[in-house]
């Protein structure tokens, strides 16, 4: 057999190494079976390093097309489509081979999910959450080995089957370790969940039900972007997150976290403004080189909906942080009303909050023994 003409993919290495190190990698890719497209492609956008654990990650053969994928399970195209896109994936040709032995035990799934009576739109929302979290796990973990497994002065063909090997090792090892969260934090809430008579009576499940809200974020987030590089701010988000997951515990749960912001929930107000006070602290410890927090906190009917949380106490919440002053966490009167002893409120005024009518009595909340500063 021929081998392919090279020589085009190797323009622009200057170095002897370099060229001998891409060509190697070139070959043995080629002689995996790597169409001569794919690797033009690769070398064109800078990822050639890349696709060994691209290869392992997706080594499985695609044989089957979603309208195959459909009659072989029995679910109807049209759902797998819009789950497969939920999930986060390009749609292709119904016609078009490009679903794997997985995907249709995956398929199989969703049957058995839909057989059992859950409906079709949660099923959706569900791949939607399940897309979204794993797109970030993904992040977290690429960055992660990317950062631990650069070498400086690597060729291609060293960090390609560097990054190879590790994935080998690696993967089988993520899906026991996510199943283990998972199962953990759903026995967590199903801990946490109250059934009402009312529920049982009407048949519904996780309705509008009362909760307290909290939000902080990282104040002159903005101006700090624009002092400081994408590494400096990089580095500041990830302390950020790493500082609130570390302050909340049961009941109290992360909703999300935004950037320079995060967003907590928990089903009455004491634990989240404990929480909310120790991130405030445990940022401050932080020093003069970060920047400091404000937090805001409200409690009323809520409604749950694919792992988000809506309703007036949100946006209360939301808007009494962006009021609150640096380092202080501000709440409204049915946080003060609901909570007995432990905290100190001190009453801020009555502010106008945009997008919510009247004039709303705010609370600046510290510890009870704590000392009030000028």
């Amino acid at each position: 057999m021929t081998e392919p003409d090279f020589e085009p993919l190797l323009e622009g290495l200057e170095d002897e190494r370099e060229r001998e190190a891409r060509l190697r990698l070139l070959r043995e890719l080629d002689e995996s079976g790597v169409p001569f497209a794919d690797l033009e492609r690769a070398v064109r956008e800078e990822r050639l390093a890349l696709v060994p654990v691209e290869r392992l990650l997706g080594a499985e053969e695609a044989k089957y097309s979603a309208r195959e994928l459909a009659e072989r399970t029995g679910v109807p195209r049209e759902f797998l489509d819009r789950q497969w896109q939920a999930l986060g994936f390009p749609l292709t040709d119904p016609d078009e081979p490009v679903y794997t032995e997985a995907d249709l035990e995956a398929a199989k799934r969703a049957k058995v999910f839909a057989d059992a009576g859950l409906p079709e739109e949660g099923l959706i929302e569900v791949a939607r959450v399940i897309g979204r979290s794993m797109a970030n796990v993904a992040s977290a973990m690429r960055e992660l080995v990317g950062q631990a497994l650069a070498r400086p002065g690597d060729t291609e063909y060293e960090r390609g089957l560097r990054y190879a090997k590790a994935a080998q090792g690696l993967v089988p090892e993520v899906g026991p370790m996510l199943q283990q969260v998972l199962a953990g934090h759903l026995r967590e809430q199903i801990r946490q969940e109250v059934v009402t008579r009312a529920e049982l009576t009407e048949g519904a499940l996780g309705g509008g039900e009362p909760a307290a809200v909290g939000f902080a974020d990282l104040v002159g987030f903005t101006r700090l972007g624009e002092e400081t590089g994408p590494e400096a701010l990089g580095d500041v988000v990830r302390r950020f997150n790493a500082l609130t997951q570390d302050v909340v515990s049961s009941p109290v749960r992360v909703v999300k976290l935004i950037g320079d912001a995060a967003m907590l929930v928990a089903p009455e107000p004491a634990p989240l403004l404990e929480a909310l006070l120790a991130l405030v602290e445990a940022v401050d410890a932080q020093g003069d080189g970060f920047p400091q927090i404000r937090a805001g906190i409200a409690y009323g009917p809520t409604l749950r909906h694919a792992g988000d949380w809506y309703g007036p106490p949100v946006n209360l919440a939301s808007r009494l942080t962006a009021i609150a002053r640096p380092g202080a966490v501000l709440a409204d009167e049915e946080v003060k009303g609901a909570v007995e002893n432990g905290f100190r409120f001190s009453f801020a005024g009555r502010k106008k909050l945009k997008g919510i009518r009247g004039d709303v009595p705010a609370f600046r909340v510290r510890h009870a023994d704590a000392a009030v500063s000028a």
